[in-house]
């Protein structure tokens, strides 16, 4: 006996597979342009082969089959150096060896708000609030530290702000580290955290408070 053919999608699944796979949204963010524009191409082609489009005929199953998984073994290989990249990116709040005081930073983000360039604006306030809590000693100086990191570490002294600290943490790693552009209301809700911590008392911990009780 033969032995039987393998499972092959018929047009309709393997268009379904295509435009399931290549909409990800780290295909369209990490893929270069001219292979969007490729995929664009195949699947208005796959659009055709319901006989919406002139064609010549349908292609027989086994080779839409194959050139469905060639175009998403393409994409996976283009794609996986940048993904790759983007992940091994640092994540410094601030520059390397780069000191700015707390209201240097405020005075350049006002600045860049003044021109629209609301990118710089939420990047240096946020530096902003993270400077001044290291001034008040409040985070000790650290090299290397992460928005994420800064989130944690003062949503304890101020617990009020915790959702507020983590939602400006990603909003900095999204407009500093990735392809986010910010809007004026971004900028103003970095601002009004600031102002917020700068005019804060913070709390005290429970053991500093059991620290200070004991004989």
């Amino acid at each position: 006996m033969s032995a039987e053919p393998p499972v092959l999608p018929d047009a309709e699944e393997a268009r379904r597979w295509a435009v399931e796979e290549l909409g990800k949204s780290e295909y369209r963010e990490a893929t270069p342009s001219w292979l969007q524009t490729l995929w664009m191409d195949f699947l208005d082609w796959l659009s055709s082969l319901d006989g919406s489009a002139q064609s010549a005929g349908p292609l027989p199953t086994p080779v839409i089959g194959i050139v469905v998984a060639l175009v998403i073994a393409v994409a996976v290989i283009l794609a996986r150096p940048r993904l790759n990249a983007a992940s091994r990116q640092p994540k410094d709040v601030f520059e390397a060896d780069y000191e700015v005081t707390a209201a240097d930073y405020r005075r350049r983000s006002e600045a860049s708000a003044a021109a629209g360039n609301w990118g710089d604006a939420v990047v240096d306030r946020f530096r902003a609030l993270v400077r001044s809590a290291e001034d008040r000693t409040i985070l000790d100086p650290q090299p290397g530290r992460t928005a994420d990191e800064v989130a944690h570490e003062l949503s304890v002294p101020f617990s009020a702000e915790a959702h507020r600290l983590d939602h400006a943490a990603n909003t900095f790693d999204a407009v500093r580290y990735g392809n986010m552009a910010p809007r004026s209301s971004d900028y103003a809700d970095m601002a009004a955290l600031d102002a917020a911590l700068e005019a804060g008392k913070p709390e005290r911990s429970q053991a500093a408070g059991r620290a200070e009780v004991m004989p």
